[in-house]
């Protein structure tokens, strides 16, 4: 774990790009930064460093993503591409252009940055393990140093509804979280995940805190290698929170998110 690598020095914030072999679990509400961190991490992954740890990225984004593709490519489920090849954005999802600005601050071209970001719009859970699939053929022939997964969660929300089919989108969550883990393991990446909130429904709520915990329970807790916790804080920063981590005592870091992306805070 590397604490200069995100914001300008010294920000006392993990880079998963330097730690590879990690499963590092960003959790946080809407609005919070979940996406903008990933972001600005596309780009610092691509950065050469001491270790010579730089390479390409992996994004399997969840969100409301359209990829430009044939009638022909569609029946392929949307393989992974170049991030600067054909994709319209939509809100709060992967953003080139976000890529462009955050490059433009590293004072690296913005063409060459998307060209190493290899992306894909997942649809359902199903087709989330499916484009996780293809990910050892790419990065058998080339040089990856981050697997990026926005949001993990998400889509077994919404493909397993109520109390009933909760036992098994465990079990699917957990064959994706295992599979994460052996790319990580085989081709020596960081893997970084988000995950969303979600509100205790029990009486017991009132009690605690803060009443929101992370989706996934104990199959992301024991899957993850470093777990970290998202909050706003005041307009435009945020605070994130070490909540395990094998290396790191428990701790928490302030930044802000700008047009350069994530950056320490000005006070």
């Amino acid at each position: 774990m590397r604490s200069d690598s995100v914001g300008e020095p010294p920000t006392s914030f993990a880079d998963p790009a330097s730690s590879s072999v990690d499963t590092i679990t960003l959790a946080g509400e809407f609005r919070c930064g979940k996406t903008q961190l990933s972001h600005t991490l596309c780009v610092t992954a691509q950065i050469p460093n001491q270790t010579n740890a730089q390479g390409k990225v992996v994004f399997i984004d969840t969100g409301a993503l359209v990829p430009l593709f044939s009638a022909e490519d569609q029946g392929k489920k949307f393989p992974l591409t170049s991030a600067n090849n054909g994709y319209t954005p939509a809100e709060n999802t992967f953003r080139p252009e976000r890529i462009a600005q955050i490059a433009h601050r590293f004072e690296l071209e913005p063409d060459d940055v998307l060209q190493n970001i290899m992306v894909a719009r997942a649809y359902t859970s199903d087709h989330q393990l499916d484009l996780l699939n293809q990910v050892p053929g790419l990065m058998a022939s080339d040089r990856f140093a981050l697997l990026i997964v926005d949001s993990s969660t998400a889509l077994f929300r919404v493909d397993y509804v109520g109390r009933g089919e909760l036992a098994e989108r465990q079990q699917r969550l957990s064959k994706f979280m295992s599979n994460l883990m052996k790319v990580a393991e085989q081709f020596n990446v960081a893997i970084w995940v988000t995950n969303q909130m979600t509100a205790t429904p029990d009486g017991a709520a009132m009690f605690v805190t803060d009443p929101k915990k992370p989706i996934g329970g104990n199959i992301m807790a024991h899957a993850s290698t470093t777990r970290l916790y998202l909050r706003k804080g005041r307009a435009e920063q945020r605070i994130c929170k070490i909540v395990d981590s094998p290396e790191l005592p428990e701790m928490e870091a302030t930044f802000e998110i700008n047009e350069k992306g994530v950056t320490d805070p000005k006070d």
